[in-house]
């Protein structure tokens, strides 16, 4: 019965704008202070504290938006939301409705003959909410040091299909903050999170009624309860009965969805104009250099790594999923001069040892001494095995590679008088051996390559053993 229906997702996604201080006030935006340490008038709600805008929020609010390829608007206006809870002393929330700052725009999902664009419909600016703590000595309390913190809400158009699909454009977005350096992309402090609306129609039918699953914060998690809201829709509409409207929470112990509220229109939250702030308006000037001024987003550089550096898709995707590890990369290319020996490199031994944490990332060896120690390679002075030892050996100090090999004595045997005689010796003991080659089974030549690297301790240079053993087993 579930083939019958199609699943529909929209996103709307809540990140955190990596400002210093917070969207109306002074107040520091750091996470893990102390419980209301981070706090004035403005964030607390007393009467007569005037709001301030952020100029700093602005700015990478119309970065987001020129990324996601939305329209800035000259002209948006602040408003206020209207409701209850016990994190908002306020009352309400100050955010963005009618007028928002970015419309319109698209993400690219996918990827060759699945690759599409799905819409986002807006970016708009406002104020997060402060954080209700419960199970504290037996009572719930109230953290206010969130109160104030700027956000951005990137609402996508309905145009998902699938909790994979939902995943793989949260991924992307996240990506796109972070290389923005706008966003830190932490899920688990909440910083990027998402509510997922979900709803099921049969082929050919309307949009059906829409449940809201609020703040999601794992991709994983995303995916299991988009199944389980679409698969819970399904089974209703299966047996004859209805979808209600509702606000939802995800359960991860039970792997079940369960409701919060019923569903709120528009017209419950009371919007009006915010009357302590003037609208916020935004010259072309301004638009136009944050524009000329944008990185190079993620899927770009995707692009470029594998036309012109010569990567393969999954290594670009790999090595660009930081920006950090992706301006890492390029700088150890650069100076190396071969990306494709870089990249296989850095993926196979380099990037298991990388930590991220947010935009930071910590890199076992400088992008100077990768470079330095490929090139060994290159020259043939190590081999690709001895490169492995060489990399242990110098991860996590500020020794150069040609320092490594001198100490330790790894320098490549290519001394090809010295690597005859060897190869001479393994021949003669294993007359069986060469009477097979001799017979044609040329796969014994990885036999006696093996014994010469057992006897050099793997410090031959394999080209050559493999050149003066092909000549001498062919010798009568």
């Amino acid at each position: 019965m579930a083939s019958e229906f199609e699943t529909v997702v929209g996103l709307e996604v809540h990140a955190q704008l990596l400002t210093k201080t917070k969207i109306f006030c002074a107040c520091s935006t750091a996470f893990g202070a102390r419980p209301n340490s981070n706090v004035c008038p403005v964030c607390l709600g007393l009467p007569g504290a005037l709001p301030v805008l952020n100029g700093e929020a602005v700015r990478m609010a119309v970065r987001i938006g020129l990324a996601l390829g939305c329209s800035i608007e000259p002209k948006s206006t602040f408003a206020r939301k209207n409701y209850f809870y016990p994190d908002l002393p306020k009352g309400y929330q100050i955010s963005q409705y009618d007028e928002p700052l970015c419309l319109g725009g698209h993400l690219a999902i996918g990827g060759g003959e699945s690759a599409r664009r799905v819409g986002i419909v807006r970016v708009h600016m406002e104020e997060d909410a402060g954080k209700n703590m419960h199970g504290v000595a037996g009572d719930s309390v109230v953290d206010l040091n969130r109160a104030g913190t700027p956000l951005v809400e990137i609402v996508g158009a309905p145009d998902l299909r699938s909790s994979a699909e939902a995943a793989d454009y949260l991924r992307r977005l996240r990506e796109i903050l972070m290389a923005l350096g706008v966003n830190d992309g932490n899920l688990e402090e909440g910083s990027f999170r998402c509510d997922a609306n979900v709803s099921v129609r049969g082929a050919g039918d309307a949009i059906g009624t829409r449940c809201e699953i609020k703040n999601v914060n794992s991709f994983r998690f995303v995916e299991k309860a988009i199944d389980y809201e679409a698969g819970r829709q399904v089974a209703l509409l299966s047996a004859g009965k209805k979808i209600d409207q509702e606000t939802l929470r995800w359960d991860e112990a039970s792997g079940k969805t369960y409701p919060l509220r019923s569903k709120e229109d528009a017209h419950d939250y009371r919007y009006f104009p915010e009357p302590d702030l003037p609208p916020l308006v935004v010259d072309a000037a301004f638009v136009a250099a944050e524009k000329a001024s944008l990185e190079e987003l993620p899927e770009a550089r995707r692009a470029r790594f594998v036309s012109v550096l010569g990567l393969s898709p999954g290594a670009a995707g790999v090595i660009t999923a930081h920006p950090e590890v992706a301006h890492f990369f390029e700088r150890a290319a650069n100076l190396m001069g071969d990306p494709v020996k870089v990249a296989n490199f850095f993926q196979t031994e380099v990037l298991r040892d990388v930590k991220t944490t947010g935009l930071l990332a910590s890199f076992p060896v400088s992008a100077e001494q990768l470079a330095e120690l490929l090139a060994l390679v290159d020259e043939k002075t190590i081999s690709g095995k001895q490169a492995k030892e060489v990399y242990a050996k110098i991860a996590g100090t500020a020794t150069s590679p040609r320092q490594a090999v001198a100490a330790s004595g790894l320098a490549q045997m290519s001394d090809a008088t010295v690597l005859e005689a060897i190869c001479r010796r393994v021949i003669d003991q294993s007359p069986k051996q060469v009477d097979g080659y001799r017979q044609g089974k040329t796969a014994l030549l990885g036999f006696f390559v093996g014994q010469v690297m057992k006897e050099t301790r793997g410090s031959a240079n394999p080209a050559l053993v493999n050149e003066i053993l092909t000549r001498l087993l062919a010798a009568s």
